[in-house]
């Protein structure tokens, strides 16, 4: 599933029902110790075998890249082979990561998972049975030690090219990597090298799949080999510097703006900037579109005549069955609904497409306050679904008395890096309009001032604006800030249809402006006869769908006509 949402083709993935997916337990004691445990008894990658190599997803690749652990195991490494043959044949380049684990060869305990290397004439012996068999070997110094049979990094190097007419690339940690194309000089210093980056060492594993996958980039793509090195030095420290695996890896747009920006602090995570470019370039999902029927309203409809909590769970199913009948599997739909009475619907909704918006703030409330189900210091986002956004309503206005702004930022920003931490988007909502006048200038300087405060929602929620000045005002504070947010949704406060309709027009020639979110324009009608008993479940669906339907259809055509007028 985390390869799809990377967009990586999962053709030639094999399930095995009777095994377990290997895993690996990572200790981080101190910026020297590290200490792993393998649990890769009988686990599913290593009982592949030659059945399962299928020649035509091979030959579609662009290059087959090996590690050595697959050449201890008998089975997997006549498999190995069998795809190094067939690409071979069909002129597909090779490489081979030696990721020496002497725990996994069996020379070393399971107790040895951080040791890296053990001596072993077999090993060496294996290894270079298919050394010939690679354009590209990849390894640590100590790692050219056991495929070489030597513990001088010189005579192993040597040793390996008498066997293979690979280019040889040797990681030598803080001090970047070499790459040998042909004879081996009498020193590493006159390899081809790429620069390295002098950042803190935090978290060591990962930081070999992180080098390689700079490497195969510049590799795969006619980059020189310093080119390459740079990429794959870059790669390497990202992921050293940061906590995690593969989630510490960059972006290809984090990379080029790292190389453009520099170094600003060693340790990685901790540099702001960096990790706003990380997190949004890294982000999943297609969300160039987002058409959302909002029915997270909770004073709205307690106020509402027959209103009991079991009624207004009720309800909210039923919107979300209007959402789902309007959205049927397409893309580009989402709602906005609440944990206190639509708990429910909310959760139902999870996994079916659409996006969800979840508030957190106490309807009403200014200064803002926030439902207590978030628990004290938001702890209880960890029980968030991983795909709801954290939504937040403010009422504010760039008026507002001092201690009343104060309270505002430092309260949402709390929110915001609470989100962050959990791995949640998150989606700030303004509306100056119900507190204080407001003009062309209003919105725009609340978003700077957001901003200044060092928050960086991925969605902004606002108001309908009455000039394409407003507009453009708050769309160039906001890219002026970060050019890499999801967008904006115009909320509809409760607005006919055809005073929206003029509201689109105007929203949709911003390509910032991905959509809409609107409540009760949709539900309202229907929520006020369905309390009251005066229609069925089915008649409050199919009224609700109707608009909501209506609503997508007006949003359509405004944003055909903006581009129209565009060209």
């Amino acid at each position: 599933e985390q390869l799809a949402r990377e967009g990586v083709i999962t053709d030639g993935v094999k399930v095995d029902p009777e095994r377990l997916t290997a895993l690996v337990l990572l200790g981080i004691r101190d910026q020297e110790q590290f200490p792993l445990i393998f649990y890769r008894e009988n686990c599913a990658d290593m009982a592949l075998t030659e059945a399962d190599i299928d020649p035509d997803f091979i030959r579609r690749a662009r290059s087959v890249v090996a590690t050595g652990t697959h050449l201890s195991n008998p089975k997997v490494e006549a498999a190995t082979l069998k795809a190094l043959k067939i690409a071979r044949e069909a002129g597909i380049q090779t490489a081979l990561d030696i990721d020496y684990r002497p725990n996994l060869w069996g020379v070393a305990g399971h107790d040895e998972g951080e040791s890296r290397f053990v001596e072993s004439a077999e090993v060496t012996a294996k290894l270079q049975e298919s050394l010939h068999l690679f354009d590209l070997i990849v390894g640590t110094e100590e790692e050219f030690h056991i495929a070489g049979g030597s513990t001088d990094t010189i005579e192993a190097l040597r040793r390996v090219r008498k066997v293979s007419k690979a280019t040889l690339v040797c990681k030598r940690g803080a001090a970047g990597a070499v790459a040998f194309t042909g004879a081996i000089p009498d020193s590493l210093d006159e390899g081809e090298a790429g620069p390295g980056f002098p950042i803190e060492v935090f978290n060591v594993l990962g930081a070999g799949d992180g080098f390689m996958s700079g490497l195969l980039k510049g590799w795969l793509d006619g980059e020189n080999w310093p080119t390459a090195l740079k990429y794959a030095n870059a790669c390497g420290a990202f992921a050293v510097s940061r906590h995690g695996c593969t989630p510490a890896y960059p972006s290809w747009e984090e990379l080029q703006f790292f190389f453009d920006r520099g170094i600003t602090r060693p340790d990685l995570r901790h540099d702001a900037e960096l990790e706003q470019v990380h997190w949004a370039t890294n982000r999943h999902g297609d969300w160039s579109q987002v058409r959302t029927f909002a029915f997270d309203h909770r004073l709205q409809l307690e106020e509402m005549d027959g209103y009991t909590l079991k009624k207004g769970a009720a309800f909210k199913e039923l919107c979300l069955d209007a959402a789902l009948q309007v959205q049927n599997g397409q893309p580009g739909y989402g709602i906005l609904c609440d944990n206190r009475i639509g708990r429910s619907a909310l959760h139902r909704a999870s996994g079916t497409g659409l996006w969800i918006g979840r508030p957190t703030e106490l309807p009403g409330s200014r200064p803002i306050a926030f439902e207590p189900d978030l628990g004290e210091d938001f702890g209880r986002l960890r029980e968030w679904a991983r795909e709801n956004v954290v939504k937040l309503l403010v009422f504010v206005h760039p008026d507002d008395d001092a201690e009343t702004r104060d309270t505002h930022i430092r309260r949402v920003r709390r929110l915001w890096t609470a989100a962050r931490r959990n791995n949640l988007e998150f989606l700030l909502e303004i509306i100056p309009s119900k507190v204080g006048p407001v003009d062309d200038e209003t919105s725009a300087r609340l978003i700077q001032t957001f901003y200044d405060a060092g928050v960086y929602p991925d969605w902004w929620k606002l108001e309908p604006f009455k000039t394409d000045a407003a507009w453009q005002n708050a769309v160039d504070a906001i890219e002026r800030n970060d050019p890499r947010t999801r967008g904006i949704v115009v909320l509809g406060l409760d607005a006919p249809e055809a005073e929206l309709a003029a509201s689109f027009e105007l929203a949709a020639k911003q390509p910032l402006v991905k959509g809409f979110a609107v409540g009760r324009t949709i539900f309202g009608n229907a929520a006020r006869n369905w309390l009251a008993g005066n229609i069925t479940d089915g008649e409050a669906v199919t009224e609700m769908a109707e608009k909501f339907k209506r609503l997508c259809t007006i949003w359509e055509k405004a944003r055909e006509g903006a581009g129209e007028r565009a060209l």
